[in-house]
């Protein structure tokens, strides 16, 4: 298939491009606008693939993104690009909007119009995939059964209201146009190439600069982790095999407080790059040791928690990574891959140019 990825620059798009190219055969247009959690350098190793592309592009641009469509023709469109912080959604909302709702809009607007012009095979195989997130979902007491693919929207953040309204636009243009669409709306995930600013990043970071390790009020919330290649597996498995205008909830059967998350990593860093130089580590010199407890954020919800299985039963998805294995190779792959982390903390991959990329614009 030719798959139009809009995001593919980002976290979750560069891990999910790389499957799509490397494990998948399928062919990959790269639509990104590369904000700052944008990244080229996190798709270096693609440059000479013969089946990838990048197209520099804003999802708002609704202009651009028909004349993309109709001169590579993509198979599907799976719809990543998003402003994803909360606590950026707290302090600028109006981006969030802008990018999640009015973007999205764009995009179904010219995807419609073009699917429409599609006759035949071409038409039946196209797809338009939503990615979305479990935080529409609100928050759970310890308690309530995990969020399934029926749970009611009760978003407490502008970040997950924009994913949650631009939820509602997808489902209505599969309604009201026919267009066949997917959406997906998946747990926290975590791995190679996540942006600085998120936690399990943050948390390895501190412990190499030996600095505060910050976590909100008591550490009490809740997750489910994910690696981020188990959620790519997941994507594709839903455009290949998910029933058109269902909903499919991912995640990672990996419920952990950010306390016990945080502990997790520190115990890992203590193993891998231990603080003392003979490696025999006292009390005082574990990573735990730079725990501190900050001022909670404001509608910090307690608990996430999915019930994956309708894709587990429906598509033969499953996590191939558990806690263990997950979180060893994330924490090897920062410590292998400094390079990468170090220039963005520096602000220099903002202004590499493109290089070797085959870009248009």
């Amino acid at each position: 298939m030719k798959i139009l990825v809009t995001g593919g620059a980002g976290f979750i798009g560069t891990n999910l491009t790389r499957y799509l190219l490397t494990q998948c055969n399928h062919h990959v247009i790269v639509y990104d606008k590369l904000t700052y959690a944008g990244n080229l350098a996190s798709l270096s190793d693609l440059e000479d693939h013969p089946g990838f592309q990048f197209v520099l592009g804003d999802v708002c641009d609704g202009e651009l993104f028909a004349s993309v469509l109709s001169q590579h023709q993509p198979d599907a469109i799976m719809h990543l690009a998003a402003e994803s912080h909360v606590d950026r959604s707290i302090d600028g909302p109006e981006a969030f909007i802008q990018t999640n709702v009015v973007g999205t809009f764009k995009l179904l607007h010219a995807a419609r119009s073009y699917y429409q012009q599609l006759e035949g095979a071409s038409k039946d195989r196209f797809r338009f995939l939503h990615v979305s997130t479990d935080e529409v979902f609100g928050s759970l007491d310890m308690n309530d059964p995990p969020f399934s693919e029926s749970t009611a929207y009760d978003p407490h953040s502008p970040y997950s209201a924009s994913k949650a309204s631009s939820d509602h636009l997808v489902r209505s243009w599969q309604d009201t146009y026919g267009l066949p669409t997917l959406i997906t709306n998946c747990s926290n995930n975590y791995g190679p190439f996540q942006f600085p600013e998120k936690l399990i990043p943050v948390v390895i970071m501190k412990c190499l600069q030996s600095e505060p390790i910050p976590i909100y009020g008591k550490g009490e919330n809740i997750r489910d982790w994910l690696y981020v290649e188990d959620h790519a597996r997941a994507l594709e498995a839903v455009l290949a095999r998910g029933q058109v205008g269902n909903t499919y909830a991912i995640g990672g059967d990996n419920e952990l407080t950010n306390l016990e998350l945080v502990q997790t990593i520190c115990s890992l860093m203590d193993e891998l790059r231990p603080r003392s130089p003979d490696g025999q580590t006292s009390e005082s010199d574990r990573y735990s040791a730079l725990i501190t407890f900050v001022t909670d954020r404001p509608g910090h919800d307690l608990r996430y928690a999915i019930n994956a299985s309708k894709i587990k039963q429906e598509l033969g998805w499953a996590p191939q990574q558990n806690a263990e294995s997950g979180f060893r190779r994330t924490v090897k792959w920062y410590l292998d891959n400094s390079n990468w982390w170090q220039n963005i903390l520096s602000g220099g991959y903002r202004v590499e140019r493109i290089g070797g990329v085959n870009v248009q614009s």
